[in-house]
């Protein structure tokens, strides 16, 4: 059995994933500063209005929207058909809220209209949650005890990369259609639209660097693998 220590481990782990941790930083600043500064710039409906609006003209009105609770909690609910908006976004007329709003109702018609990326991140939700949950504890384990072990947390985490990547798709794909839809429906015009550009696309990097961190993660759990062989 190898000796395991637990502090040369996670040194060498946060040195692997260094890059995606200074990327999420800086990306999650360009969301605060973007979204702040898009909040000042108003909008002629509301967040909730938007998405309505976007939501009825494609033919989704039995699709509720709800107001819940933190901030940038966003998110539409495949299961219950239900699109959320938080409290800076539900209620807020600016371009901001207008523009999470429409990316947030951009799943909803992903939905609708079956767009295969988000049918397969639905359908891996179930393996990268569970995968989430025990692969580094089994990894863990595996490193000091058994190499059988080490390789099923291995691929137990490689689901939750597997979710990432196909999330990429998915989450730029709603960005892309939020764009069009404000525009074409008239909500906001293209003069405007720098600002809910700058929104959008400081979220987009949120995604890649998650993305990015979940990649090196995995690599590095590999070469574990094969520090352990040699």
């Amino acid at each position: 059995m190898l000796f395991f220590d637990p502090v040369h481990f996670n040194l060498w782990y946060f040195i692997a994933i260094a890059p995606a941790i200074l990327l999420g930083l800086w990306a999650q600043f360009r969301v605060k500063s973007t979204f702040a500064q898009a909040s000042q710039v108003p909008a002629q409906l509301s967040g909730a209005a938007a998405a309505r609006f976007i939501l009825d003209a494609a033919g989704l009105r039995d699709v509720p929207i709800e107001q819940v609770r933190g901030q940038l909690t966003d998110h539409y609910d495949p299961r219950h058909k239900v699109l959320r908006l938080s409290q800076g976004v539900y209620g807020q007329r600016n371009m901001a809220a207008v523009g999470i709003a429409a990316h947030e109702a951009g799943h909803a018609l992903q939905d609708a209209k079956q767009y295969a990326p988000l049918v397969i991140r639905n359908a891996a939700v179930p393996v990268a949650g569970f995968g989430s949950g025990i692969s580094i504890p089994m990894i863990i384990l595996g490193y000091m005890f058994s190499h059988v072990l080490l390789w099923v947390g291995i691929a137990l985490f490689a689901g939750v990369v597997f979710f990432q990547l196909v999330n990429l798709p998915v989450e730029f794909n709603a960005s892309s259609r939020a764009k069009a839809l404000l525009v074409d429906h008239g909500i906001v015009d293209a003069g405007e639209m720098q600002h809910v550009n700058s929104v959008l696309n400081a979220a987009a990097w949120t995604y890649v660097a998650a993305t990015l961190q979940a990649v090196l993660t995995l690599l590095y759990y590999l070469t574990l693998v094969m520090g352990r062989r040699e």
